[in-house]
């Protein structure tokens, strides 16, 4: 299955941000064990390539495992090292061409047309609408209108309503952080983990 293929299947990928690199892995395991089985792990996050080493040690080599806020072609090349399998941007940046030169699937970061037009011609695979919160559902659809076969997926501020919509005005898929984490990944309670994700998931 192709990236854009899983992204269309899953239609949630989930953002792991923290300060610790322990919860952070029991938050993306908890995240697999529950069925979102599509997991960034957001460079920012405390030993990030730390996390993504255990967690890919623990699910073996077929696991959909990414890297976030990636930004240089140094971050690409660890992230790849690390065990990532796809590579999220915030933005078009140097990291685009060197993911897609690792033989690594790209979301790239962008907000305008003229953004999903660099990140396109950088070598994304797909569109991480960011933020998207700034303009919602409205300027997802205004962007569909001129790049109808662009994969778009919404990342800022997605709650399960959002999602809903976002979904439902063709998004691919949503990229939820922090209101499906919460603070899991700072130690906080994998049960209520649980909860978000069996919401998020009803959403879908």
């Amino acid at each position: 299955m192709t990236f854009l293929e899983t992204l269309a299947a899953r239609r949630l990928l989930a953002i792991v941000r923290g300060p610790d690199p322990r919860a952070a892995t029991r938050t993306v395991l908890t995240l697999l064990d529950e069925g979102v089985d599509l997991v960034e792990v957001s460079l920012v996050t405390r030993d990030a390539l730390t996390v993504i080493r255990d967690v890919r040690a623990a699910l073996g080599a077929g696991a959909d495992l990414g890297a976030g806020t990636v930004v240089t072609a140094t971050d690409a090349h660890a992230a790849a090292e690390a065990g990532a399998s796809f590579l999220v941007t915030p933005a078009v940046s140097e990291a685009v061409p060197a993911g897609r030169a690792l033989g690594l699937p790209v979301l790239a970061g962008a907000l305008t047309p003229t953004e999903v037009v660099a990140a396109l011609g950088a070598g994304a695979t797909a569109i991480k609408l960011f933020p998207a919160s700034l303009g919602g559902v409205r300027h997802l659809r205004a962007l569909r209108d001129p790049f109808p076969e662009v994969a778009f997926v919404p990342v800022g501020g997605v709650g399960v309503a959002e999602a809903t919509d976002y979904l439902a005005a063709g998004a691919v898929a949503v990229g939820v952080g922090s209101p499906l984490v919460g603070d899991a990944a700072a130690g906080g309670s994998l049960d209520d983990l649980r909860g978000r994700i069996r919401a998020f998931r009803a959403a879908r």
